[in-house]
């Protein structure tokens, strides 16, 4: 299989735990349909936490498929700005060099993201209880209608 990019033969490697095709010229890496959520998973971290669409802003690429040489279709991965790769018929992604480690850092994010959002509604959940009169007392609004009935 050749780069699509420079059409250097690809060589195999071991990354992450996985095998993937990557090219000696360009350091570009061929991800079979699978291998990409298998880079995501090297990332601590739960199918769910990982689960949303991946595809954003999807157009015509300049690269054809190394295994079925159609055009390939370009997308923002996961509304961020990096730009990857696939073949429309499934058979895998193309990320330039480095672009694997911007998968990892994007996941890491979205995970940060989703921790700090559980802490906020977490943090809302306990003013709330209190704005309702939860296990601290009476409410703000029990405190505002005392003062008014004296």
């Amino acid at each position: 299989m050749n780069c699509p990019r420079c059409n250097v033969e690809l060589a195999v490697e071991h990354q992450y735990g996985i095998e993937v095709d990557h090219c000696p010229a360009c350091n570009g890496r061929w991800l079979d349909q699978d291998e990409l959520d298998q880079m995501e998973a090297t990332v601590p971290s739960t199918a769910e936490e990982r689960r949303a669409t991946v595809q954003y802003a999807r157009h015509a690429s300049e690269l054809r498929c190394p295994v079925c040489d159609k055009r390939m279709i370009a997308f923002n991965y996961r509304a961020y700005n990096l730009e990857l790769d696939t073949c429309p018929d499934e058979h895998g992604f193309w990320l330039d060099a480095a672009e694997e480690g911007r998968v990892r850092d994007i996941i890491e994010e979205r995970l940060r993201g989703l921790k700090r959002a559980a802490g906020a509604e977490e943090a809302w959940g306990q003013f709330v209880q209190g704005l309702r009169g939860g296990r601290r007392g009476p409410s703000v609004w029990d405190r505002i209608r005392n003062v008014f009935r004296r």
